[in-house]
């Protein structure tokens, strides 16, 4: 028969202090274990089919030896009913992580979100504008909802107080609400169906997005005094001024000016490539450039280890303020002068760089008989129509090419004295 151990009083049990494992009695099995450093414990050993195993009880004198024999009167008691106590402890384990999971709040699934979707976004601006729009629209009303119980009243109490008055931005976070609970209900956190999701669902209870978005068009000037301006931009010194004649000889936006970098030009074809993450569209692009265009690019200054075609004169990218204040300048200048300034006829406001874009649409539709896609690729607009897609993938680099040195033309006509061009003079019957 097994040898059944002394049953200690709690007196004695203070007095084990020798390294080592000493039964206690009481309940068999159980031991404390008495460590090198005095440190002590209670562990109960038991056989579990083929194997001895140690299950610890907790230290001691936190467990008392009363507490510990009724700990292990109770373990035995499970392992004689075939209840394994670690798997038992790990099934309560998982129950505590599942229920976890389902109580992850909106805010905590959308920084996991945006971690899982980190390497989609173009820059570090658009994550952080991703960012900040989910903290002060959605974090306010739900960010410490559970993730599993936002319903479409959520949803709405978000998208609500802006849809009508932030039209554009209310659009984007719906799609960045729809993203987080899709991420949400795909990694288990989640049930049922997305709450943000426009089609049979939101759109039978908001307004649609074009119906109530005031569309805000950047003040411009109009384009048939695009020639003076030009005359008079060119009498300016600065980086400003010139990295604004070249975003109107070339149409292009502000910001990929802005950041032009020299290996993007090729001076001997004519050309500047912008990569597709440097694009609004995500599409990479090559802009012909005009004679007038090649003209100032290779009057500007290039220092060594500056990479920036319009550099900043304490180093980096110009900026966008830089800019716009040249406009602005020659706009009170004209004004000084006795002029009319440089203002949108329409809404009476100063025209900004952006607004050139517009003059330049304008004047193509006026002056010429180029198709609208060739104009619209100029501008980088890829439409999703069919025909147009078709001119997107050629590029029409030829017909852009003609167009562009006929705009470069047309901008200076103030300064030649035979630059008068007749309106529609170009005749382009398509590829």
């Amino acid at each position: 028969m097994p040898k059944v151990a002394k049953e200690l009083s709690a007196a004695e049990v203070r007095r084990l202090d020798k390294p080592g494992t000493h039964a206690v009695g009481g309940c068999a099995g159980l031991m404390m274990v008495v460590s090198k450093n005095k440190g002590r414990s209670w562990i109960l050993r038991v056989r579990v089919g083929e194997r001895r195993r140690d299950f610890g009880l907790g230290g001691f004198p936190t467990v008392g030896l009363a507490e510990a024999r009724d700990k292990a009167r109770a373990l035995r008691s499970k392992l004689d009913e075939g209840i394994d106590p670690i798997v038992e402890r790990e099934a309560i384990r998982s129950a505590q992580l599942a229920a976890q999971a389902k109580n992850l709040s909106f805010e905590d699934a959308t920084l996991k979100c945006l971690e899982a979707k980190e390497s989609e976004f173009r820059s570090v601006k658009h994550r952080n504008d991703w960012m900040s729009s989910m903290v002060r629209y959605a974090f306010p009303h739900i960010g410490k909802i559970a993730i599993s119980d936002v319903e479409l009243v959520h949803v709405l109490k978000v998208l609500e107080p802006i849809w009508k008055t932030r039209t554009e931005t209310a659009t984007r976070v719906r799609q960045r609400l729809e993203s987080v609970l899709a991420w949400a209900t795909v990694s288990g956190h989640r049930q049922g169906e997305n709450p943000a999701r426009w089609k049979g669902n939101l759109d039978a209870v908001l307004a649609k997005p074009s119906k109530v978005r005031k569309t805000q068009h950047f003040p411009a000037l109009p384009w048939q005094r695009v020639p003076e301006f030009m005359a008079d931009l060119r009498t300016k010194e600065g980086m400003g001024a010139k990295a604004l004649e070249f975003a109107i000889l070339t149409a292009a936006r502000s910001k990929e000016v802005r950041e032009a970098r020299w290996d993007e030009i090729d001076l001997e074809a004519g050309v500047w490539t912008l990569l597709a993450d440097r694009m609004k569209n995500q599409k990479a692009r090559r802009v012909p450039l005009s004679d007038d265009a090649l003209s100032l690019l290779k009057y500007l200054p290039r220092m060594i280890g500056q990479p920036w075609v319009f550099p900043a004169p304490r180093g980096g990218r110009i900026s966008d303020v830089t800019v716009l204040a040249t406009v602005k300048r020659m706009h009170l200048a004209s004004l000084r002068a006795g002029g009319p300034g440089y203002t949108d006829p329409k809404n009476q406001k100063v025209v900004v760089p952006h607004g050139f874009r517009s003059s330049f649409k304008d004047w193509c539709r006026n002056m010429t008989h180029f198709p609208d896609e060739v104009s619209e690729l100029a501008l980088a607009h890829v439409s999703s129509d069919a025909t147009r897609a078709a001119y997107a993938r050629d590029e029409l680099l030829e017909q852009r090419a003609q167009l562009m040195a006929d705009w470069a033309s047309y901008c200076s006509a103030a300064e030649n004295d035979n630059s008068v061009i007749p309106i529609r003079r170009n005749i382009y019957n398509g590829p």
